[in-house]
């Protein structure tokens, strides 16, 4: 699978470039910036043999199999469109897009092509992650009565990106779309909001978010996401039923996930897991999908979902949504 990067993002190197090192099935082939004396740079850097001096022009590539989508938020929505329309596979960094009406809009043209899209929610490929599944449906825990989530890191510079409201920024947009999908995927459900109060950076930018929100099971959760506030560092699930509760803590979100505490009527008991990062076992299921036509776990109608949760936490703290940068 021969694959061009969108942009040269901060994230490429640890999200793909490193991993298909050791992929003999992948080869990152080429990748395009704005500037192109930036692409040129960054491809130097990473030992990429082909550079673009537009986006377009990567994705007209005809000796690129797929596209890595790196780029901010806001314009998530308009460059996988556009690779899907050259026929192009795309891996899409997370959130997916803008909002759910747009994530709905690329859901359908995904479904209409043969190409995979797959929203990059690394951590669901991680065997941790599939561990803390597979407790959950056995039924050691009991009947679900709580998930909570966190996922919050700081980031003081306020000029970063991830803060402009116009490239579809915000604390929920960036680390809170992770917390989302943790809520959804291990308690079983897409859940109701039914509160959330934001930390704000300006009037419409979330620098930290806490919500709650409840399950058609009858349990509840809450999701909390920060990129400044008290909570420094903190990336945590914790699932409680009423027969035990299964926790991950892990110290730096960068470092592969390695430990899950387990306790339940079967009693105490930490399970370890590899330390391969999670980006590799992600890259790996890209390419089996792309390669072999096996499925994948984060799909785009996944990706609906997760979005739907977030503009729902967006309006009950009374912010606007976010929408695609049009630039």
């Amino acid at each position: 699978m021969r694959i061009g990067i969108l942009g040269a993002a901060r994230i490429a190197p640890l999200a793909l470039i490193i991993p298909a090192r050791q992929n003999e099935g992948v080869e990152v082939a080429a990748v395009a910036a704005r500037d192109v004396s930036d692409a040129q740079a960054f491809a130097a850097k990473n030992g990429i043999a082909r550079v673009h001096d537009s986006y377009e022009a990567l994705i007209a590539d005809p000796e690129l199999d797929a596209v890595y989508n790196p780029l901010p938020n806001g314009l998530h929505g308009r460059w996988t469109r556009a690779a899907l329309a050259a026929g192009k596979h795309v891996l899409c960094e997370k959130p997916f897009t803008a909002n759910a009406g747009e994530a709905r809009e690329i859901a359908e043209l995904g479904a209409k092509s043969d190409r995979v899209v797959m929203e990059a929610m690394h951590y669901r490929y991680h065997p941790l992650a599939l561990r803390i599944e597979q407790i959950i449906a056995s039924g050691e825990l009991g009947k679900l009565k709580r998930v909570e989530s966190a996922f919050c890191f700081p980031l003081p510079k306020f000029a970063d990106i991830r803060y402009n409201y116009a490239l579809a920024g915000g604390a929920t947009m960036d680390v809170g779309c992770y917390a989302v999908d943790m809520m959804r995927t291990f308690g079983g459900s897409t859940p109701e909001v039914v509160s959330a109060q934001a930390k704000l950076r300006d009037p419409r930018v979330d620098r930290a978010m806490t919500a709650e929100l409840r399950f058609a099971g009858g349990h509840t959760g809450r999701m909390l996401c920060s990129m400044w506030s008290r909570n420094l560092l903190q990336l945590s699930a914790k699932v409680v039923g009423d027969r035990g509760e299964v926790r991950l803590r892990v110290r730096n979100p960068l470092a592969p996930f390695s430990r899950l505490s387990i306790r339940s009527a079967e009693g105490k008991r930490v399970e370890r897991f590899p330390r391969r990062p999670s980006y590799a076992y992600q890259l790996d299921a890209f390419a089996a999908a792309v390669l072999r036509g096996e499925p994948v776990k984060t799909t785009p109608e996944e990706a609906v979902e997760n979005m739907t949760v977030i503009d729902e936490i967006y309006r009950a703290a009374g912010l606007p949504l976010r929408e695609p940068t049009t630039r």
